[in-house]
């Protein structure tokens, strides 16, 4: 027989639970729930950014790590990641070991790519010598243009002390290509440090790009006798720079006077033809991007070749009936960008575009997802294992940043489409213009911090050039391109490539057009600090790894400390460079003075400042936001503390001064720069920025 018992009857238990105990078991039940629950985040995502953090922390360490340390670090994380996924299967758990596992790999790559890259570095004091070696390519400098040297003899150093490579600048009209044997007389000099906190390492990159000196030539290169180099790899280098040459040489001709340079440099990664105003409006206008042989020519030309095949095959019915069509236009198109690849110079960005796009069609090929968050994840994971030290690179940071937001982004998007009726998702003319501009957007919203990191500064109408442009590069530019390759057998490619260079003039029209520089606003604002770099970094790590309401948490968080490290951070106030410029902070903007004459380099992120006054001859006075500059050709000894008066003095002449607020170039010259910078109290403070360790890139030797 069952009984009944009412609702509100309760079964006793001979034992009274006291509300407390009540609310500690619930408690405790909420915790385990909340530990057990996965936590909502891209995991392959997650590791691949840990393993690129892990590669930038070793290149921004202080000091070498030693390989003991790194295989004793290595073997600890392994372990405890082995644990938490035997023992403690938690799952947030185990997403912070996979963390530190991504972090620890990273890590090391730097290091075991810093072993096998460099070489011999140029010593300072050099006289002139002459260079004797195979020229590689040749890039477009503001002195003129750049002359990458495979090197095969230098005169006064044995082969041990010899460079790989040297980069020297031609002042006069070549009369050597890339490719020939070459004889340079000139100067050389160990790459040139940072001379500003912050400012791009050019000797890092020197480092692993193999380049031992730069310097310039004295007159002109002659070419030699001697043949191709020894060795396969080095010898197909030398052939391929010369078909580059060649090619690049034809395109400029075929492509017009007004854009040939542009259009040489979109197809051969050849800028030397390329005038020095069109890059500056091309810079200021937002539109560089397009000038860097990246992720867009490498995605306009496997894509459009992937397209031709697919639609050319899906016309012919039996085989459509019979074989995916996609795949075999995979496989043409994966040929087609590896092809481009070479002809373009195979230089890293370009080698980290061509990883991406051999993920994309390699999906294609084993039926994935070709354009997905695990995807980029890979290509991240495949680009800082081959070239970690790119991490460090502003095209590294600014392509992945930009690929991974609108690809999270659009996947946003997709799913809020999916959940609308079938007839209002629409695919018409305004989801063209819609997709054009949040792609606009979020392309030039997502590497605004790297620009002005990394460049002190950020289009101002950047927004609108690249709305304007890009409908021109996407339904012009790049047809008319893969169309000049499919009319090159039939001899008709002349007048596709005349109808390329015609396009590219609208380009260089709007470039000129919306060239503005940085906005007002951005003139008086202190340089980013590598802490707020972190803040904007985090920031779009939560927006591309994680999902829901802790994306929008990881946002907000993030960007905001990213902003208020930045509002924070001493502004630099002035800075005497190694080129004997002085940029110095004038009514909320930075002007450049020309003051001494010395062969060093400015700061790369005032590198496009015009001279704003000439004190090179006669002394100068300014006004300042910190008082007056007063710029000396005198020697400080023939003045007293109270005959300089108050405000700054720098002296051509001279060396220790006892004065306060007093220096000579002397003084900055043996330190490498001297910066002056106001701190939140807004205090005159002296930086020196030379930094010396026991990096390879960093030795006190080599400076």
């Amino acid at each position: 027989m069952v009984v009944h018992l009412p609702d509100r009857a309760k079964i006793s238990t001979g034992v009274e639970h006291v509300p407390e105990l009540k609310r500690k078991g619930a408690f405790v039940a909420y915790l385990r729930r909340g530990i057990g629950k996965s936590v909502p985040v891209e995991t392959p995502v997650v590791f691949a950014l840990s393993f690129a953090f892990g590669a930038g922390a070793y290149f921004t360490g202080d000091s070498e790590p030693t390989w003991p340390f790194i295989a004793i670090g290595l073997a600890s994380v392994i372990s405890i990641q082995m644990l938490l996924r035997q023992v403690w299967q938690v799952p947030a758990l185990g997403l912070f070991g996979l963390v530190v596992l991504g972090l620890a790999l990273g890590y090391s790559s730097g290091k075991l790519r810093t072993e096998t890259a460099g070489g011999p570095v140029i010593q300072e004091g050099q006289e002139p010598v002459l260079v004797e070696g195979w020229l590689v390519s040749v890039d477009r400098g503001g002195a003129g243009p750049r002359l990458t040297i495979d090197v095969h003899a230098i005169s006064g150093l044995s082969p041990a002390q010899t460079p790989h490579r040297v980069r020297m600048t031609h002042r006069l009209d070549m009369n050597v290509a890339p490719g020939r044997f070459v004889r340079c007389y000139g100067v050389l000099r160990p790459p040139p440090a940072p001379s500003m906190s912050g400012d791009y390492n050019f000797r890092r990159e020197a480092w692993f790009r193999g380049l031992g000196g730069v310097g310039y030539v004295q007159g002109r290169c002659r070419g030699g006798t001697l043949g191709r180099p020894g060795g396969l790899l080095r010898g197909l280098q030398t052939d391929i720079a010369s078909l580059r040459r060649q090619f690049a040489e034809y395109v400029n001709e075929a492509a017009g006077t007004r854009a040939g340079g542009f259009a040489a440099a979109l197809m051969a990664g050849d800028r030397s033809f390329m005038s020095q105003d069109d890059a500056e409006a091309l810079r200021g206008a937002g539109l560089a991007h397009i000038l860097a042989i990246s992720g867009l020519h490498m995605g306009i030309v496997g894509g459009l070749v992937y397209l031709i095949v697919r639609r050319s095959l899906a016309l012919i019915e039996p085989l459509a009936l019979r074989v995916a069509v996609q795949k075999p236009a995979a496989a043409t198109a994966l040929l087609a960008s590896a092809t481009y690849l070479v002809i373009s110079g195979a230089s890293v960005s370009t080698q980290r575009a061509f990883i991406m796009a051999a993920i994309f069609f390699g999906a294609i090929l084993f039926d994935r997802a070709a354009l997905s968050l695990r995807s980029f994840a890979l290509a991240m994971i495949a680009v800082v294992a081959l070239h970690p030290e790119s991490v460090m690179s502003p095209g590294f940071q600014m392509s992945f940043a930009a690929t991974g937001a609108l690809i999270a982004t659009y996947g946003a998007w997709s799913e809020r489409r999916r959940e609308k009726p079938e007839g209002a998702r629409g695919m018409g003319f305004g989801f063209t213009v819609k997709s054009l501009f949040v792609t606009s957007f979020v392309g030039a919203v997502s590497t605004a911090p790297f620009a002005i990191f990394h460049f002190g500064r950020v289009a101002a109408l950047g927004l609108a050039a690249n709305l304007l442009a890009m409908p021109v590069i996407s339904f012009a530019t790049a047809p008319l391109a893969a169309g000049s390759l499919i009319a090159a057998p039939f001899g008709q490619s002349d007048l596709v490539i005349a109808l390329f260079g015609r396009s590219l003039e609208i380009v260089l029209w709007i470039a000129h057009v919306f060239d503005r520089g940085s906005p007002e606003w951005m003139q008086g604002m202190p340089a980013m600090p590598p802490i707020a770099v972190w803040g904007f970094v985090m920031a779009l790590a939560g927006l591309v790894a994680a999902r829901g309401p802790l994306r929008w948490f990881l946002i907000g968080l993030f960007t905001t400390l990213g902003c208020v490290a930045w509002m924070q951070a001493p502004r630099v106030f002035l800075h005497w460079a190694p080129s004997g410029d002085v940029y110095v902070q004038t009514e909320a903007e930075y002007t450049r003075i020309k003051f001494v004459d010395a062969d060093g380099l400015g700061p790369l992120r005032h590198a496009d400042l015009d001279i704003f006054k000439d004190c090179s001859q006669s002394d100068c006075r300014i006004q300042t936001e910190a008082g007056w500059l007063s710029l000396n050709h005198g020697d400080p000894k023939d003045y007293t503390c109270a005959d300089l008066g108050g405000g700054i003095h720098l002296f051509a002449k001279g060396e220790d001064v006892w004065c306060d607020q007093t220096f000579t170039w002397y003084q900055s010259e043996r330190s490498g720069a001297l910066t002056l910078w106001l701190d939140r109290q807004d205090t005159l403070r002296a930086q020196n920025t030379v930094k010396c360790s026991n990096r390879p890139w960093e030795t006190c030797s080599v400076r």
